[in-house]
């Protein structure tokens, strides 16, 4: 069997997730890691790939079948992802809500001309969660959708606080309110802002003698991730953050309430949830099944940018279609 080739862009904890899930995939291998990092310093588990400079990437491009992008969204994502895909069939997990429409089109046009698969923000929010968002509307178009996430560790936020100036560490936690939980799971289909559903919390290592007040202002006021929501800024120290903060579990749920009948009298709720130890770990799956789909759509010719709508999910599967029919339908 000819497996997909697969390069692993950014080795942090999704690049080191992505490399573990190779290992579970029969019909991948991974050729190489790209790192800013000095890749000589780099120890992957998979002794068959190397460590490279990212420069060396474009020297690559007949040997890898897509390349998994696994930096932060709020900086490397958007630079990293136009770069790459006039290069490669591309895979990323870029996940700031407000901006995937600007995104996708300049990917889309990036990867039309060079004639590349590129699927952006894969995951599961946005991705896995998007479909049940969008299977929830059009089974139930009379009511409402709602997604919360939590309580876990959201690894876009803590690393947008990263950027943060004065900032060494941070961790954030995304937690649901319970009263907006309540009311859904009641079927009350009530109208909630963003601010009704969610906490954040953040735990953040500051340098010495930084500005604390501005470093907690500049956090609260953080637009697309913080700035629209009640945010609680703790400042502790590198060990309290490595000692009691050093899990990336998160998880979430997304509803959909709807009535049916002739006078709207039955109440239904869709109810999709996930529980996930390993924040980095279940993403970086998601991701890798997605590079399945990204190497057989571009086999077939269909180029340009796609997101999770667009794909069928048997592309998904290392199951034939015969065989998906007889075990999974």
């Amino acid at each position: 069997m000819k497996k997909i080739r697969i390069g692993i862009l950014g080795y942090g904890n999704m690049g080191k997730g992505v490399e573990l899930g190779i290992t579970q995939n029969k019909d991948m291998e991974l050729v190489g890691v790209f790192t800013r990092r000095n890749p000589e310093a780099i120890k992957l588990l998979t002794k068959e790939a190397k460590a490279y400079q990212i420069a060396e990437a474009k020297n690559m491009t007949d040997i890898i079948d897509v390349m998994i992008l696994c930096g932060g969204s709020k900086s490397d994502i958007p630079v990293q992802g136009p770069e790459f895909a006039a290069l490669f069939n591309t895979v990323d997990a870029f996940d700031t809500h407000a901006k995937i429409p600007e995104y996708y089109d300049t990917i889309n046009q990036v990867a039309l001309k060079s004639k590349k698969t590129c699927v952006i923000s894969t995951g599961w929010d946005p991705g896995l969660f998007s479909i049940n968002r969008l299977y929830g509307e059009a089974i139930l178009p009379e009511g409402k959708n709602y997604t919360f996430w939590g309580k876990g560790v959201s690894q876009g936020h803590s690393d947008a606080i990263r950027r943060v100036e004065g900032v060494l560490d941070a961790k954030q936690y995304t937690i649901p309110k319970e009263e907006a939980l309540r009311r859904v799971r009641n079927g009350d289909m009530p109208e909630l802002t963003t601010r009704q559903r969610h906490l954040r919390e953040c735990y953040v290592v500051a340098e010495e003698r930084a500005d604390l007040s501005r470093i907690e202002n500049d956090i609260k006021t953080m637009p697309d991730y913080f700035s629209d929501y009640d945010t609680v800024v703790h400042f502790i120290s590198k060990e309290e953050l490595d000692r009691e903060h050093n899990r990336i579990s998160h998880g979430g749920i997304v509803f959909q309430g709807g009535r049916t009948g002739l006078n709207n009298e039955n109440t239904h709720i869709i109810e999709y949830s996930l529980r996930l130890d390993s924040n980095p770990d279940f993403t970086a799956n998601v991701l890798l099944a997605y590079a399945r789909a990204a190497y057989r759509l571009n086999k077939e010719g269909s180029y340009g940018a796609k997101t999770v709508f667009d794909i069928a999910p048997a592309y998904l599967s290392m199951k034939s279609n015969e065989e998906l029919r007889r075990t999974l339908l």
